[in-house]
């Protein structure tokens, strides 16, 4: 089988894990690398992520990369809003190339502006390219495992599932947009101002599981509350008194028939010990049979990604054209050569 040629588009925590994971694969060749960060510029990829030179320049000519490349796939990891990422996905698709984005909004694009997911999902299929979003959440603990779990029932009532996580790994963009730091007025203002998003996917993930189960639903609600700490947390880019703001307990449900059918939870904080909170992922599925699903601590959220984008690069490249889901494709499995 012919070596794959991939091209890198952002080149932040999560680009440069893909990047190393990649490193460890067979069969994959990286020949263009695209940053947005100027001072990386002219830079040795491999040495941009510490490792050993591989000869790739980061450059911020995307055109021009994409060009030289002659790349079978784009790893994209530049933003989360479909609207910021879209014309970059579109130059990628342009450009003949299939694309693997970890774009939190990304995991179910129709949701999210249709008119842009169906314009993008025109260009791939004239390209015969694939386009597909996937992550660890949105991308697998709160959609794609919780519709492999529905796989076992005969029916299903109702769904609930929750994500406790630990924050403190992140830097200040995260702490900002969680809120970490401020004072529940300023929590409060934040969300008001959209400042505070909190978590990302959830109407994507919610999307997601109601169109696996056939199910059309009513709405989707969310709601933001502050987590107020009782004691004194720090981490390297931030500091939280009692008092404080320590994260975002954000919630989301989709309605069916009037009633709550698919409920999702996720309440991020930095350093939950302090608390007594300890981490994990559960899954409920009311049905036949009842599914109770434990997993503790909480399955790392970088890694995750990071996993999740490399072990679908196989599946992709079988995939047929078009902008897909996570529902469209098969579960993905991790790989060490490309078959």
């Amino acid at each position: 089988m012919k070596e794959t040629k991939a091209v890198l588009w952002g080149l932040g925590a999560m680009g440069s894990g893909i990047y190393k994971l990649i490193t460890e694969r067979a069969g994959i060749k990286i020949t263009g690398a695209i940053g947005r960060n100027p001072q990386k510029f002219g830079q040795d990829l491999g040495e941009s992520a510490g490792m050993k030179p591989c000869g790739v320049k980061i450059s911020g000519d995307a055109a021009a990369v994409l060009a030289a490349a002659e790349a079978d796939i784009v790893l994209h990891a530049t933003g989360s809003f479909f609207k910021e990422v879209h014309p970059e996905l579109l130059q990628a698709v342009r450009a003949g190339c299939n694309v693997i984005t970890i774009a939190e909004e990304m995991a179910e694009p129709w949701s999210a502006d249709y008119a842009l997911a169906a314009d993008l999902d025109k260009a791939a299929k004239e390209k015969g390219v694939t386009v597909i979003g996937t992550g660890i959440n949105p991308g697998f603990v709160l959609d794609a495992l919780i519709i492999a779990l529905t796989g076992v029932c005969f029916n299903i009532k109702k769904i609930e599932a929750e994500r406790v996580n630990d924050l403190s790994p992140f830097g200040h963009t995260v702490m900002s947009t969680q809120g970490v730091g401020t004072t529940p007025d300023q929590f409060a203002r934040g969300v008001e101002e959209g400042k505070i998003v909190g978590h990302i996917g959830f109407t994507q993930s919610i999307s997601l599981i109601a169109r696996a189960l056939g199910w059309e639903l009513d709405r989707i609600v969310e709601e933001k509350d502050p987590i107020i700490s009782s004691t004194s947390r720090q981490t390297p880019v931030v500091k939280v008194e009692p008092g404080m703001v320590a994260g975002c307990y954000h919630r989301a449900y989709g309605y069916r028939n009037g009633e709550i059918a698919i409920s999702l939870k996720h309440p991020q904080q930095i350093r939950p010990e302090a608390e007594g909170v300890e981490t994990g992922d559960y899954i409920r599925i009311e049905g036949t049979p009842m599914v109770n699903l434990s997993i503790k601590p909480e399955i790392p959220g970088g890694i995750g990604t990071i996993a999740m984008a490399v072990n679908m690069i196989p599946l992709v490249l079988a995939g047929s054209p078009g902008l897909k889901t996570l529902v469209d494709l098969p579960a993905p499995a991790s790989w060490s050569k490309l078959r």
